[in-house]
């Protein structure tokens, strides 16, 4: 008769939903982008994911920026000095050569860009089913890029 009162000891059947074989099932991205949604997909919550995605875009956009800017000032400090030696007679530039060479390198390039083609399309078409497989990862990491390079 104790037992009656005691809510263990009552014999009910409850159904248990595993919620993420469900979600795996039904997934609005699915719908959108395909089937092959990715492992993170799987792994990570949206809210998880989008916080990845921002975090390293931030940081990858932060460094971007530094860097980009150290690198134009090294640049044009460089061709400054270079214009100012230039204007005072110590560098001779042979302007004929100048063009020469660059008129060389062009061919040069227009050669080496045939042969490179398959390797970036096999590259652009691996980034873009990445990005297709993690969408909301990629977008996190986009905004986080853009955040980065506006701090």
């Amino acid at each position: 008769i104790a037992g009656q009162d005691d809510p263990e000891s009552e014999d009910e059947v409850y159904e248990v939903v595993d919620l993420t074989e469900y979600a795996r099932r039904h997934q609005w991205w699915s719908r959108v982008f395909g089937n092959n949604s990715g492992p993170i997909a799987e792994k990570y919550s949206v809210a998880t994911q989008l916080m990845m995605g921002g975090v390293t875009g931030w940081c990858a956009g932060y460094v971007f920026q530094r860097v980009g800017k150290i690198a134009a000032t090294a640049i044009g400090g460089g061709f400054l000095l270079l214009q100012i030696a230039n204007h005072s007679g110590y560098v001779q530039v042979d302007w004929k050569k100048v063009e020469k060479d660059v008129n060389k390198a062009k061919k040069h390039l227009k050669k080496k860009a045939n042969k490179a083609a398959p390797e970036i399309n096999t590259f652009i078409e691996e980034a873009t089913d990445f990005i297709k497989r993690n969408i909301v990862l990629s977008s996190g990491f986009v905004g986080g890029f853009f955040l980065g390079l506006a701090s």
